[in-house]
């Protein structure tokens, strides 16, 4: 899941080797926090929410039923 969340977000951005990301298990919830920098923010949560919301869905179809949560932050 990192290495499929962390194609597409590469993609999105304009400097692909400023992109972290960052797992943590909390409980039975693991947390993806995804770094990019401020200019490339943008692009990877779109209008309203609406491309880190598409991502998010790709991500937990592949998830099973593992729960997962990505939070997007400037680096």
């Amino acid at each position: 899941m990192q290495e499929m969340l962390e194609y597409i977000v590469k993609n999105l951005v304009d400097n692909p080797d400023a992109v972290e990301i960052n797992v943590e298990n909390q409980g039975k919830t693991k947390v993806f926090k995804v770094k990019v920098e401020a200019k490339d923010l943008g692009n990877v949560i779109g209008r309203g929410g609406s491309i880190a919301n598409a991502i998010r869905t790709v991500v937990r179809s592949t998830g099973g039923k593992e729960r997962l949560v990505i939070k997007f932050e400037e680096k």
